[in-house]
């Protein structure tokens, strides 16, 4: 399944409005078929793998799939359900259930009640690669991943605010990687008005894959951008399933006093900067105790001489 979870990637974030979910056709110890959710979320990725072997070709193979094989027709294609069935593997091993109503169990039991055996594992890493569409099911917005990139003593610029760079070309390439991983990204006013960023992915054979431009603001809204007046109204981004927060500190600052941040990505030059500006503003914590046990380490690593460290919302 682990594997299975890594191949979903390539539907990311392509899949929107659906669900980036992959699929592996196993043989023995030999992945026989592939799939993934191609671009505007058809086809499925179960249908890419079948269709990619002969008639036939899928009997006594299992099938390992991260979401549930949708239970429901379409216009835009089959329901997963009926051709799983009819390539009739041995057994197809799912990572999570789909949360969505016309699913919801019911592809499972389908193909259980066709004579093939159904395992359901809830499985940490095929969830993890669903988090924008199991968060938008489970609390109705996209799941909030903030980037921060500061000094060594917590700075994001000096205090005459320049910021150009803290962080090495290593750091910002990696930046650029996780963008092309977002359905869209979000800035403050501030930063907006300061720094004019293009938030966009400028990494050779991605720039396709710049995500949709979102403006926390009271502001007018510039051409091409999205403006929201505060956290909450993210929700209302159609087809977002993965936000993007790059600052600046009000910005920040503001999607944690709401408990709206669920991954943190933070990128530390070893540098110090002194009385610059700070990474955060206030963010409503009453006492320390408070502070501690709401984020869980999930990766580090080094990015030329900076350090890249996410963190994961515990709930």
């Amino acid at each position: 399944m682990a594997a299975t979870a890594r191949l979903a990637a390539r539907a990311r974030p392509i899949a929107r409005p659906n669900p980036g979910v992959a699929a592996l056709l196993v043989q023995g110890n030999c992945v026989i078929a592939r799939g993934w959710t191609q671009g505007g979320g058809r086809p499925h990725a179960e249908a890419i793998a079948l269709a990619g072997i002969a008639e036939g070709g899928a009997k006594g193979a299992t099938l390992y799939v991260t979401l549930e094989p949708c239970a429901h027709q379409s216009q835009r294609g089959p329901a997963c359900t009926d051709l799983v069935i009819a390539a009739r593997p041995s057994r197809v091993v799912i990572g999570q259930l789909d949360p969505d109503p016309r699913t919801a169990g019911l592809g499972a039991k389908r193909i259980q009640r066709a004579g093939i055996a159904v395992t359901v594992l809830d499985d940490d890493v095929a969830r993890a690669s669903l988090a924008g569409y199991l968060t938008r099911a489970a609390l109705g917005r996209p799941h909030v991943t903030l980037k921060l990139a500061m000094s060594l003593d917590g700075a994001i610029a000096l205090a005459s605010g320049a910021s150009q760079w803290i962080t090495g070309e290593a750091a910002r390439a990696h930046v650029h990687s996780r963008r092309a991983q977002h359905d869209a990204i979000l800035v403050g006013g501030g930063t907006w008005r300061a720094d004019k960023p293009r938030l966009d992915v400028r990494l050779p054979g991605l720039e396709a894959r710049s995500p949709d431009r979102v403006l926390l603001t009271r502001g007018v809204a510039p051409d091409g951008v999205t403006v929201i007046n505060e956290p909450a109204q993210i929700a209302a981004l159609d087809g977002v399933q993965y936000l993007y927060v790059e600052g600046g500190a009000g910005a920040a600052a503001s999607f944690l006093a709401e408990d709206m941040v669920d991954e943190l990505h933070i990128y530390r030059a070893p540098i110090l900067i002194g009385s610059g500006l700070p990474a955060l503003s206030d963010i409503g914590l009453a006492s320390l105790a408070d502070a501690h046990g709401r984020w869980r380490h999930c990766e580090s690593r080094q990015l030329g001489s900076d350090t890249f460290t996410s963190y994961l919302r515990t709930r």
